[in-house]
């Protein structure tokens, strides 16, 4: 059985705690607690406050965390989709650090580290990323935040920490991870080849292809095919076989018209 403390929050002042948000929280014996949510740190543990009663549900004790989207987030990872990264900043950071341990911390973490990368700041995104993996360890090979990571680890050369990485998400059981690590690898093996032609067909048959014909079940397809059969459709043309090239892009545009990866 779950163990929930339940604190009475004297005086109005005291109920509304700054930086909650709201949404819901689910146990593992089945009940659902709706309000201001809010993390903290030192009891390993959420709290819930409605009205002038605030609950206390330990990590261990979440069955499902819905945290309702933050504002300003589409509009930001729109941007960073675009090119347009610079702009993205301040609300991704502001986002990152107000969602903290709140599921919107690791999305806007991954997007805040893409921006930085793309323009020339790996080392930024590397420490926003970082500073999420210290307090959760596993985001660094599994989840949204660790293909924005393995990036930043790329970007700067620090291949022991990326291959230690990909070799935990490979093992984690976790479909879009293993996924997105076959495409990192795929990026590794390109650039430490300097992306020959030899570079491009081991990316293709180690990385990207195994992403194309391997990751299509509804759950993750949606997520990890749009890049690989973008990078895949390049390799292709490195390799002078336009045609099996035009046949990855009239995919990528077919399946998946609204994807960032289409219009590139």
């Amino acid at each position: 059985m779950n163990k929930i403390t339940v604190f009475i929050v004297a005086g109005v002042a005291c109920a509304a705690v700054f930086g909650d948000v709201p949404g819901s929280i689910t146990t593992e014996s089945g009940e659902t607690h709706k309000g201001n949510i809010r993390w903290s740190t030192r009891d390993k543990a959420y709290l819930v406050t409605k009205g002038n009663v605030e609950l206390q549900v330990k990590e261990t004790e979440v069955a499902e965390l819905d945290i309702e989207k933050p504002a300003g987030f589409d509009a930001a990872v729109e941007q960073v989709q675009k090119g347009q990264g610079s702009a993205a900043v301040p609300a991704l950071q502001k986002i990152a650090k107000s969602y903290q341990h709140l599921q919107w911390d690791k999305p806007a973490g991954r997007y805040l580290a893409e921006a930085y990368i793309s323009s020339g700041k790996a080392e930024e995104g590397l420490k926003v990323c970082q500073s999420i993996i210290s307090g959760e360890p596993s985001a660094a090979y599994r989840g949204e935040l660790a293909p924005a990571y393995w990036g930043a680890l790329l970007a700067l050369g620090k291949t022991s920490a990326l291959e230690s990485a990909l070799t935990k998400a490979a093992k984690s059981g976790d479909r879009f991870s293993s996924g997105a690590a076959l495409t990192m690898r795929g990026d590794m093996i390109l650039k430490a080849g300097n992306e020959s032609v030899d570079a491009a067909k081991k990316a293709l048959t180690d990385g990207y292809l195994r992403v194309v014909y391997l990751y299509n079940d509804a759950d993750v397809a949606a997520k990890l095919q749009p890049e690989a059969l973008y990078k895949a459709a390049i390799c292709f043309e490195k390799l002078g076989q336009s045609g099996r090239a035009d046949t990855m892009r009239s995919d990528l545009k077919k399946l998946y018209p609204s994807s960032p990866w289409a219009a590139k």
